[in-house]
């Protein structure tokens, strides 16, 4: 009997678009293209890349799915909305912020990873006339 719910195993999507804008020569021109842009206009490199772009994601579905199926249709929808509530929080536009309750409510706050070491905000580059960016954000400038 089923309800419609997605299935626990999430199946990787692969990319339906491969478009490369050529150069004359027939490769991409990394001088005017620039080396960032130049990657993600060729798809994914291995069937993995995709499942680990979309881990998070894949696994708030997977707990959300269990969940419903264990407790009902109310705990989905409590996390839910209180997810959706610490994403509304902010700060002005020009101080950082740590979004530690979204991170306590999804549990990864208990994770170490790559953002956590080499994302600091000390090593920022990108600072701003604290007035400007405001007047920006509220569409003035």
């Amino acid at each position: 009997m089923s309800f419609g719910l997605p299935p626990l195993k999430v199946k990787p999507e692969p990319a339906s678009d491969m478009k490369v804008q050529d150069g004359p020569f027939g490769i991409p021109n990394p001088f005017v293209e620039g080396l960032g842009t130049t990657k993600p206009k060729l798809g994914m490199s291995h069937p993995l890349e995709a499942s680990e772009r979309n881990y998070h994601l894949n696994e708030e579905k997977m707990n959300m799915t269990m969940l419903r199926n264990i407790q009902g249709l109310h705990a989905p929808l409590k996390l839910t909305m209180e997810m959706k509530f610490a994403k509304k929080i902010g700060r002005l536009p020009f101080l950082p912020s740590s979004n530690l309750q979204h991170d306590v409510i999804t549990g990864r706050y208990l994770d170490i990873g790559f953002e956590d070491i080499l994302n600091t905000p000390d090593l920022c580059e990108i600072a701003g006339q604290p007035h400007a960016v405001v007047e920006r954000s509220l569409g003035l400038l």
